[in-house]
């Protein structure tokens, strides 16, 4: 099955995740669902994760700290046995080797530069590169560390896959030219077509009628 997406459960409501989860069951997509920081936060967030079965769960942390703290975060959450883990690139190839070293059957997923963000945003930070040369240097440090994912824009893939060769996951998708917070968007066709792996996709799937929205999803790549 070529087209594969991890559906972002971007809420702390347990019932809410739990319907995401039900109404996006389909045998015509492979489907993964990505937790992020607002739902591990939240009361029973760990909980609900703790007890889910036969799924491909992404956990999006993005950890990002020194290396002995991303080593001991990778630790703390191995009896989740979770399929993917994201850390910062950013972090440094130290951390990234140790948080390697230990993270055993889970995937450990490299982010390059968030699609949040663009060549101003970069220059308000203080980066000097243009942003496809620091997403490709990115992608050069996550390949050198043997991480088994990395997660960029749609826009930079086909020049991250002349570096890293394994898994590369790609959120800002959205079937309209409608932005919300994201600077670096692509249609999930388009996306595919430029050679991503896995697509993130949230709100144009979760908000509104989840069902029609992932057959939406399914027209749009059969077309």
């Amino acid at each position: 099955m070529d087209n594969k997406i991890f559906i972002a459960i971007d809420t702390n409501k347990l019932i809410k995740a739990k319907k995401i989860i039900q109404n996006t069951n389909t045998k015509k997509l492979k489907i993964g669902y990505k937790f992020g920081l607002e739902f591990i936060s939240s009361k029973n967030g760990r909980s609900f994760l703790s007890k889910i079965k036969d799924k491909i769960i992404f956990l999006d942390l993005k950890l990002h700290d020194i290396p002995n703290t991303c080593l001991s975060a990778v630790k703390a959450i191995k009896d989740l046995k979770v399929n993917y883990l994201t850390i910062h690139v950013s972090s440094g190839l130290e951390a990234l080797k140790a948080a390697k070293k230990i993270s055993g059957k889970t995937k450990l997923v490299g982010v390059t530069t968030l699609t949040s963000i663009d060549s101003y945003s970069l220059r308000q930070i203080g980066y000097d590169k243009k942003l496809r040369n620091l997403v490709v240097h990115q992608a050069k440090l996550a390949s050198k560390a043997k991480l088994d994912a990395i997660v960029c824009s749609a826009q930079e893939v086909k020049s991250v896959k002349k570096i890293f060769k394994k898994e590369i996951i790609t959120p800002g998708i959205r079937f309209n030219s409608s932005r919300n917070d994201q600077k670096r968007v692509m249609t999930p066709k388009e996306a595919f077509k430029n050679g991503c792996d896995w697509l993130v996709m949230g709100r144009p799937i979760t908000r509104g009628n989840v069902k029609k929205n992932i057959q939406t999803l399914i027209d749009h790549l059969n077309k």
